[in-house]
Order: structure tokens, then sequence, then C-alpha cells
């Protein structure tokens, strides 16, 4: 609507000051530019559009620009999110509060590790100092335990936080530099529990049964191979859901010194397009419980700007347990194999 006010402007200043109003066909111009600016500002919006990104997306953060923060004095909140709390009682960086991802999830009508309800993730954030007007820095212990960082981003990300930063390597990279090390707790006071809604982008298990049946949506896999395959796991059928890619989670890092970081962005690009796993089209993440699923989303949400990706919360440890939905088993890649391994499956009873 900004052309019409510029020409509704340029014509008052023509005419002294006021809108020169001649005959008929200028009144009815008039009422027609009065039923579009009206229409325009009831239906800017329509509910059927996605919601807008938010304006900050969680970013990385390397070892050297924490420590920067860290000499200047800056206001964030350090969260350390290590498997071990034990780890945490041993040495951590200054000022970070411990938390144990596991109290993130529980069981919901049985099936385990499910999200919890966004009241409740709201106090656990208030009581742990988490404040909406400063930065969270989340770190883990790097390596293998990336996914609890990343999970616990993601699920921040889902309140609305507009600052949430990852440690780029983890404890490991920031103990092997030599930098600060404390044991202290850090004094902290209860934040303000956020004002926003807890709305995580998660698909349902009917969301992926329709998208293995009518193939709207590509499935993305983020377990490891043997798993993809089916020959380890702890679920009670071992494989994977049809049509799903095996992209690991770990293959979006690469070695740095006796550590490991985050690829470049053009090499995460490269290496999930060569797979089909492009922005033009929706995709659905799994793995076994979610946290491995969250550190693909932060590569494609969040890091290379994907617009549509969910993650499906059951995982793997849902549709497993669910006898009566399909199965695939054989080496990534191996389509016919995948497929007579899956229908070798349904044939023995789910097994």
């Amino acid at each position: 609507m900004k052309a019409d006010g510029r020409t509704g402007g340029q014509a008052g200043r023509r005419a002294g000051g006021q809108v020169a109003v001649g005959g008929p066909a200028a009144w009815a111009g008039l009422l027609a530019a009065v039923l579009l600016f009206d229409a325009c500002a009831t239906h800017s919006a329509p509910d059927t559009l996605p919601a807008r990104p938010p304006a900050h997306l969680p970013a990385l953060i390397s070892t050297d620009q924490l420590a920067e923060w860290q000499r200047r004095e800056d206001s964030f909140r350090l969260v350390d999110v290590r498997t071990d709390p034990f780890t945490y009682l041993k040495g951590h960086l200054p000022d970070a509060v411990y938390l144990n991802t596991e109290t993130l999830r529980a069981a919901e009508r049985g099936t385990p590790m499910q999200l919890f309800s966004g009241q409740w993730y709201a106090e656990l954030f208030a009581r742990l100092g988490i404040r909406w007007d400063q930065p969270v820095v989340v770190y883990s212990a790097g390596e293998t335990h990336n996914i609890d960082g990343t999970f616990l981003g993601w699920l921040l990300a889902s309140y609305g936080h507009p600052r949430v930063y990852l440690l780029d390597g983890g404890y490991f990279k920031w103990e092997l530099e030599q930098r600060p090390i404390g044991k202290h707790y850090p004094k902290l006071t209860a934040a303000p529990p956020p004002g926003g809604r807890f709305a995580p982008p998660v698909a349902t298990l009917d969301d992926v049964r329709r998208a293995v049946e009518r193939h709207d949506a590509v499935l993305v896999d983020a377990r490891p191979p043997d798993q993809f395959s089916g020959e380890a796991g702890a679920q009670m059928r071992h494989g994977h859901i049809p049509g799903a890619i095996n992209h690991y989670w770990q293959d979006d890092l690469e070695q740095e010194g006796f550590g490991r970081v985050w690829k470049a962005a053009d090499a995460l690009k490269n290496s999930y397009a060569a797979q089909g796993i492009t922005p033009d089209k929706r995709l659905i993440l799994y793995c076994n419980s979610t946290t491995e699923a969250s550190h693909v989303f932060f590569a494609l949400s969040y890091l290379l700007g994907y617009p549509d990706v969910r993650i499906y919360t059951g995982s793997w440890t849902e549709w497993a347990e669910r006898t009566d939905l399909p199965i695939e088993g054989g080496r990534p890649g191996g389509q016919a194999g995948s497929e007579a391994g899956g229908r070798a499956g349904r044939e023995a009873g789910g097994q």
C-alpha cells in the first residue's frame, strides 16, 4: 500500500493540500481505493501462510568469541549439558549452570523420551536463570555428545528465545585450548518465565505414515549407519522407516586438531544436496529419541536456512514398537535389499 499512499500524497500536494475530487468517475475511483485498502488490511496475513521465522536463529559461537565475551564481562547465561553431572563437579566453564538433558523429556502414554508441555519448560528455564533479554550459550562435551547441546538449543528456539548459541567444539575444545575452568557454582536467581508460546516444529506418527504412503515429505534418519541398516539398535525391531535417507548426524562435523567442530556451511550444503536433501522439499527428521535429529535440524534449519523442517519426536523408538507399521532393513543406498528386508520383517510378525 506504499505506492497508493505516495500517489494520494502527490495528488493532494498538487491540489494545494486538498485532494481534488471532480465528478462521478473521481468518486468511483476514491471508493475503489478505500475498498482496496480495507481488503489489504483485513487479508494481508491469511491463516494458511506459514509462520514467519524468528529474526535471530540459533547460531554457533567459537571458543575465541566466547572467551572475548567473558573478558568483556558481557551479560549472558552459560549452560553445561554434559551427560555426566560429575564431570561438571570436576570442572566447568566459569559461571556455567548445569542441566542434564534427560530432565528435558519423559515417557508419555508409555512411549519413552517424549517432550514435556511448554509450561514445564518455562518453569525449568526460569529456574536456570535463562532470561529472554540476554544471550544463552549452550555447551556439551563435544565429540559424541554434541546432540545434547543442539537438543536444548532446539527447545529454547521453539520457545522463541531470540539469541541462542552453541559452543563449537564444546567443552573438549575449550579445555584443550587451556582456557579457564572453574568449580564454583554460579550465583543466580530465577528469571522471569518466558512470555512466548512453546511451538516446536514437530511431526506426528500420522504425518510420518502419510509421508511413507504418499511421498509428500522426505524422511531423514540421523542415526548411525549400522542402526539404519538393522545391524544394531536397542529397540524391539531393527531397521528404518521405509523410504528414509540416512544422514548420520556426526557427518556434519570435521576434525580440527584433536577435537571436532562443525563443517563450513558450503560443505554442509553440498553434503545434504548430494543425498537429495534440498531446501525445496518438506523434511521430517527422526532418530532414536529426538536428540540426534536435533543436530541435523540445527544444520538444516539454523545454519543453512531450510524453510520446512520438522522432527518426528516419537522417532524410531515409537515406530519400531508398533508392529503394525512397516520397516525396512539393508545398507543405506541398497534399495532392493531394503525392501526385501522390510517384507521379511513384516512376514515374520514384525520381527
